[in-house]
C-alpha cells in the first residue's frame, strides 16, 4: 500500500505487507513461514549487542493468519534493531533448515547495520535489521520519464566511481561522493546512471572475519529491500536510506536517471554447505529450487543456489522490492542480472511464458520503468531476442560479440555489422519488438575495459588468487602486437583508433547505448577481465589522465553529444528502404565503396550506410539554429588496406561536412563545433566534401559526415 509519510512535502511510501511497519504507538512485524512451529523477534539497543536485550515470542494462534507471523510491538520506533528466530524441523537431508538459534534477516528489511560478529559459540551473529521511518525530503522531485529511445546508459560502480585517491572528492565510495561527481556525468552527456548492486551483501564474512575474496561487485545479495550500508558515509543505523535518496534526487535534478542491477536469481545462503541467514530459516523449499528429496540446491546461478522465482510467494517479494525500489527510491529501472532464471519454473524449467516476467511487465505501479534484462544464465540458458515482450529490452550479447569481432577482422561480417548497426532487426522485429529491445554494449563490468580490450588477448586474472582459471576465455580482443602496455607509438595509434571505431560504432548504433564506467578515460583493469574481488585500484576509476584519456574524453563527449542531438540515431521503428520524403531517397541506403548499391552476395571489403532526415525533423535538444543537421553518411573499413570511397551520386548535391575519423590524431579526429547549431561560423573548421565527391578511409577506420541543411 501506500501510505502518506511525515515529510513537510506530500509524499508516500509504499508499505509491503510484510516486514517491520511503523505507526505512531509502535511497529508491527510481519513474516510468511509455512512450517515454523514457533516465531520469534529479538530486539537489539544498539549495534554492538551480541544478545538481544528483549525476545518477543508470537503466539501461533493469536500472531498467525494463514502462513503469515505477525506481531505489533508498542513504544518501539524508527532505528529500532532486530531478528527473526523460527523453530521448526531440522532436517537439511530433506530440505527443511529450521535452527532455533539461527538469528534471521527479515527478507522485506529496509536497512542493516553492523556486520556479521565474530562467533566463537557457533552461532552466527549476522548484520542487524533497522526499522525505518522513510519520512523524506524530496522536494519537487519526479520520475524523469526519458524516452527509451534517447537514453545513453552508463554502467557504474557506486563506490569504484570515487574512490580512487585521486577523485578529489571530500566522501570517497559513497553515495554521497559521488554526488560531487554528478558535474562530470553531465559534461559526459549520458542520460542514465546503471549502478551496479546497491542492495545489502556481506562485507565481511560470516564469522566476523575479512573475507577471502570480497564481492567489491556486490552479486551476492543479503537483503533485497536494503541499499548497501558499506556506501554510507554516516556510521548510524540506517544512514544509508538517507544518502542513497539524497544521491537519487540530485542526479534527477541534474537530468539524469537512475537504474539498479537487481540480484533476485540467487542468494548468498549458498548451497546447502552454507550458512542459515534468512530464506533457508524461514522456508527454504519455497525461496529455493531444491533438487527431488529436497537436500540439495538446483545451481542455475553459478553461485550455489537459485531463488525459485515463480513461486507465488517469491513472486511477491520481488514484486514488492521492485514497487518498494520506485516509490521510496524513486529510481527510474532496473537491469535484472542472470535474467534467464526469472524465466525458470520450479523445477528449473524455462517457460516460454514465465508469470514472473509478465506480471513485472504488467504491474501498473512500475508502469513508469525501464525494463532491462541480462537474458541468460550460468546453466547455459541464453534468451536474448526472445526475452519477455515489448516492455523488455535486453542486453544484447551478439551485438557485443559481432561488433568486437568486427573490428578484430576474424571475417569481413558485413551482412553482421549492419544489422547490429541498424538494431538487430534480426533479434527482435519479428515478434513486434523495436530497435529498442536491444541494449548494445561493447563491454560491461563482466569482461575487459574498452582500453583492455585493445591491449590484451588473454586475461591476466593472476591477482584474484584462483590461478587464472575465473573469467572467460573468449574475449575477442587484440593486443596489436605486445600484450599489455607499449611505450611503441605504431602500436598505440593502432590501439586509440580501435577505441575510436568501438565508441563511434557504439553511439551510432540503433537501439540503446551502454558506456562502461571509464572507457571514455581508457580506465584499465590491467588485463584482469572479472574484477569481482578486487576493491581496489584495478577496480577504481582514476581521475588522473594523461593526454591520450583527455583525447579519448574528448572524442566520447563528442559521439554522445552527436547522439543526442540527431533523431536519425535514435529510431523507434527499425528501418524500411523504403523512400521517407520527397527527395525519393530511403530511410538507410547501403553502398560499396565504389558508391553503388551494395550487392550483399558480393559484400567483401567496406560499406558506406547513408541514413536520411527528413526535412523539418527536431534534434532532441532543439535551439536556435542558422544551420540544421540533415543526413548522415557513415564509411566503414574493416580492411587492412586504404579504401577509397565514392559518395552515392544521389547524395552529391548535399552540403557535407566531416565529423568524424578515427584513423587522425585528435583533434583532427572528431569536429564537435558542427553541432553548434546556432552559429554558421562554428562549422568552418570541419572538412568538407572533396570536389570530385570521394574520399579515403584509412585501413580499420570510420568516417561520419553530416549534411549541412
Amino acid at each position: 500500500m501506500l501510505k502518506r509519510t511525515g515529510s513537510s512535502k506530500a509524499a508516500f511510501a509504499y508499505q509491503p505487507p510484510y516486514g517491520a511497519a511503523i505507526d505512531p504507538q509502535g511497529v508491527g512485524f510481519s513474516v510468511f513461514s509455512r512450517s515454523a512451529s514457533a516465531m520469534r523477534i529479538l530486539l537489539y539497543s544498539s549495534i554492538q549487542d551480541r544478545e538481544p536485550t528483549e525476545t518477543i515470542e508470537l503466539d501461533p494462534l493469536s500472531d498467525k493468519i494463514g502462513d503469515v507471523w505477525t506481531k505489533f510491538v508498542p513504544g518501539l520506533s524508527t532505528g529500532q534493531l532486530y531478528h527473526f528466530q523460527a523453530d521448526g524441523l531440522y532436517r537439511p537431508e530433506s530440505g527443511s533448515w529450521f535452527d532455533n538459534k539461527a538469528r534471521l534477516i527479515d527478507p522485506y528489511c529496509n536497512a542493516l547495520a553492523g556486520d556479521f560478529q565474530h562467533s566463537s559459540d557457533g552461532v552466527i551473529r549476522p548484520p542487524k535489521c533497522v526499522v525505518i521511518d522513510h519520512a523524506f525530503e524530496w522536494h519537487d522531485d519526479k520520475p524523469l520519464r526519458r524516452p527509451i529511445r534517447d537514453t545513453i546508459l552508463y554502467e557504474m560502480h557506486l563506490a569504484g566511481f570515487t574512490k580512487h585517491p585521486t577523485s578529489g572528492v571530500s566522501k570517497p565510495g559513497t553515495y554521497l561522493g559521488a554526488i560531487e561527481k554528478i558535474p562530470y556525468l553531465q559534461s559526459l552527456g549520458i542520460t542514465t546512471v546503471e549502478l551496479m548492486p546497491i542492495h545489502e551483501f556481506p562485507i565481511l564474512d560470516f564469522h566476523g572475519q575479512p573475507l577471502k575474496h570480497p564481492n567489491y561487485w556486490g552479486y551476492d545479495p543479503l537483503a533485497f529491500f536494503a541499499p548497501h550500508r558499506g556506501y554510507a558515509h554516516g556510521h548510524q543505523a540506517g544512514a544509508q536510506v538517507q544518502e542513497f535518496k539524497t544521491l537519487v534526487r540530485e542526479l534527477h535534478r541534474a537530468g539524469i536517471e537512475v537504474i539498479l542491477d537487481v540480484v533476485f536469481n540467487h542468494t548468498c545462503e549458498g548451497n546447502e554447505r552454507g550458512p542459515i541467514l534468512s530464506l533457508r530459516g524461514l522456508e527454504n523449499s519455497v525461496y529455493y529450487i531444491v533438487n527431488s528429496d529436497g537436500a540439495h540446491y538446483s545451481n542455475y546461478s553459478g553461485c550455489g543456489n537459485t531463488v525459485n522465482c515463480n513461486h507465488p510467494v517469491c513472486s511477491e517479494m520481488i514484486l514488492h522490492c521492485l514497487r518498494h525500489w520506485v516509490h521510496n527510491y524513486h529510481v527510474d529501472g532496473f537491469r535484472f542480472d542472470l535474467a534467464s532464471i526469472l524465466s525458470r519454473d520450479r523445477a528449473g524449467n524455462l517457460l516460454s511464458n514465465a508469470p514472473l516476467i509478465e506480471l513485472i511487465a504488467e504491474d501498473p505501479m512500475l508502469a513508469d520503468t525501464k525494463l532491462i534484462a541480462e537474458a541468460w544464465d550460468a546453466a547455459g540458458a541464453y534468451q536474448v531476442g526472445s526475452f519477455g515482450g515489448k516492455r523488455w529490452s535486453e542486453w544484447n550479447g551478439r551485438y557485443r560479440d559481432d561488433v568486437r569481432r568486427f573490428w578484430r577482422t576474424d571475417s569481413s561480417g558485413l551482412g553482421s555489422f549492419a544489422t547490429r548497426l541498424c538494431g538487430s532487426s534480426d533479434l527482435y522485429e519479428a515478434t513486434g519488438r523495436s530497435p529498442m529491445a536491444s541494449v548494445n554494449f561493447v563491454t560491461s563490468h563482466d569482461g575487459f575495459t574498452l582500453n583492455d580490450l585493445v591491449s590484451f588477448e588473454n586475461k591476466h586474472n593472476q591477482a584474484n588468487g584462483e590461478n587464472n582459471r575465473d573469467g572467460d576465455n573468449n574475449n575477442y580482443s587484440e593486443n596489436h602486437g605486445v600484450e599489455g602496455p607499449s611505450a611503441t607509438k605504431a602500436i598505440e595509434r593502432k590501439r586509440v583508433k580501435q577505441i575510436r571505431n568501438f565508441l563511434t560504432t557504439l553511439m551510432l548504433s540503433q537501439g540503446v547505448p551502454m558506456l562502461l564506467m571509464g572507457d571514455e578515460c581508457r580506465r584499465t583493469q590491467q588485463g584482469n577481465n572479472n574484477a569481482y574481488c578486487q576493491d581496489n585500484e584495478i577496480s577504481w576509476l582514476d581521475w588522473q589522465t594523461d593526454q591520450a584519456a583527455e583525447d579519448i574524453l574528448r572524442f566520447t563527449r563528442s559521439m554522445i553529444a552527436l547522439r543526442r542531438r540527431h533523431p536519425a540515431l535514435r529510431r523507434s521503428r527499425f528501418f524500411t528502404g523504403k523512400p521517407v520524403d520527397a527527395r525519393g531517397v530511403a530511410d538507410v541506403s547501403w553502398y560499396d565503396p565504389r558508391g553503388h548499391a551494395m550487392d550483399w552476395n558480393k559484400a567483401d571489403s567496406g560499406l558506406g550506410c547513408w541514413l536520411t532526415t527528413p526535412a523539418g525533423v527536431a534534434c532532441q535538444e532543439p535551439q536556435t539554429q542558422s544551420n540544421e543537421l540533415g543526413d548522415i553518411m557513415i564509411l566503414v573499413n574493416p580492411t587492412k588496406s586504404t579504401l577509397p570511397f565514392a559518395f552515392p551520386k544521389e547524395s552529391h548535391s548535399l552540403h557535407w561536412r566531416l565529423f568524424a575519423d578515427t584513423s587522425k590524431p585528435s583533434p583532427e579526429d572528431v569536429y564537435p563545433e558542427l553541432l553548434d547549431l546556432a552559429s554558421a561560423g562554428s562549422i568552418s573548421n570541419a572538412p568538407k566534401i572533396s570536389a570530385h565527391r570521394s574520399v579515403r578511409v584509412m585501413h580499420r577506420s570510420m568516417m561520419v559526415w553530416i549534411e549541412i541543411r
